[in-house]
């Protein structure tokens, strides 16, 4: 990192958490200008839903008021509905579960946010991500290469496959070579007033929110029954998109449980559950991926890599494989539990994330 600074100007995107936070801190430490910007990306005329963006502004004002360093809030509701919240409604609608998260980091981080800063001049951003990159080649040939964050509890790598070569010559992740509770101990050295702030949860800068019932406003969905692997009806359903593969609490059925989902008929309008957690419907080892993305060059297939199913999802032996320029299967050496359609496959060889994609087919 220090081969990128230089008295450079960094635009950090503070979330009024301890993360980001000490990210400006350890920025500012080490020589740059920083500049602190919130990105409100939610309204209050969308809905409250348990946002609360207002005191996390408010957080990060009083932490930039600590760092002594110039603070703005860039305003992205605009963009976030039309990008993130339309895909996440979208997805749902179609009987997918989506990573808005995911969505947005490519199209309101490392999009918008970024694109705004280096037309303002700013020569990088930086967010608080467990995450890390590194550089390496010549001046001439320089390779980016992004890996996971030092804390296995806290990698966030995950959620930024789609980050190319153009983009990550522009970012830094400060935090990605400490523990979280080495982030803590800097917050509290800082003398940061947010250090003992409990970590943000639910969905990407709005917080967390009851995600049934954004769903159920926003979707029209009609009931159905509810059916075991064995064609045994077992209750109801409130409509199939507010269900997702491998659900066990909230299905609503009692008896001789817990049930987990492992299909959503859409043709018969039929949730499709089981009651044995090692159904052979519920664990698979093939399925398919579109909207590939590789950080760096695309790699020879077929490739023996790690994949990751889900955030928190340990990368598991794989084979993936070419089947079109923009279709990949991936085939797993053990079967794993619930891969669902709309989730994000991500690619690992060790602690170097290649790529990744969008589960579409589960086969």
């Amino acid at each position: 990192m220090k081969n990128r600074k230089q008295q450079k100007t960094v635009v950090v995107g503070m979330s009024g958490g301890v993360d980001s936070s000490v990210t400006a801190a350890l920025l500012k430490k080490q020589g740059f200008d920083v500049i602190g910007v919130f990105m409100k990306n939610w309204s209050d005329d969308v809905g409250d839903y348990g946002c609360t963006w207002a005191e996390d502004a408010e957080d990060a004002r009083k932490v930039a008021g600590v760092l002594k360093i110039p603070f703005y809030v860039w305003n992205f509701e605009k963009e976030y509905y039309d990008r993130v919240v339309e895909y996440f409604l979208r997805e749902y609608k179609a009987g997918r579960t989506p990573n808005p998260d995911v969505m947005c980091n490519k199209e309101i981080k490392f999009k918008a946010f970024l694109d705004k800063a280096l037309s303002l001049g700013a020569d990088f951003v930086a967010t608080g991500h467990y995450a890390r990159i590194r550089v390496q080649g010549s001046r001439a040939r320089v390779q980016y290469k992004l890996l996971k964050g030092v804390d296995p509890g806290k990698d966030q790598s995950y959620f930024l496959y789609t980050l190319t070569q153009a983009q990550l010559a522009k970012i830094l992740f400060p935090i990605g070579d400490y523990k979280k509770l080495e982030v803590r101990e800097l917050a509290k050295k800082f003398k940061l007033p947010n250090f003992a702030k409990k970590d943000s949860q639910g969905i990407c800068f709005i917080g967390k929110i009851d995600v049934t019932e954004f769903l159920k406003e926003n979707i029209k969905a009609k009931a159905g029954v509810v059916i075991t692997t064995a064609g045994r009806i077992v209750g109801k359903h409130a409509g199939l998109p507010f269900y997702t593969i491998g659900q066990r609490q909230g299905i609503g059925i009692g008896g001789d449980g817990p049930y987990y989902v492992v299909e959503k008929n859409f043709k018969k309008n039929h949730l499709v559950v089981t009651n044995d957690n090692q159904d052979a419907e519920l664990w698979k080892r093939e399925f398919e991926i579109t909207d590939i993305s590789w950080v760096g060059k695309t790699p020879k297939l077929p490739l023996k890599a790690g994949v990751v199913i889900r955030y928190h999802h340990p990368d598991y032996p794989a084979t993936i494989s070419q089947i079109t320029d923009h279709r990949l299967r991936i085939t797993f050496d053990k079967p794993q539990r619930a891969i669902t359609a709309g989730q994000a496959a991500v690619i690992y060889k060790g602690d170097e994330l290649l790529g990744g994609g969008i589960i579409e087919k589960v086969l």
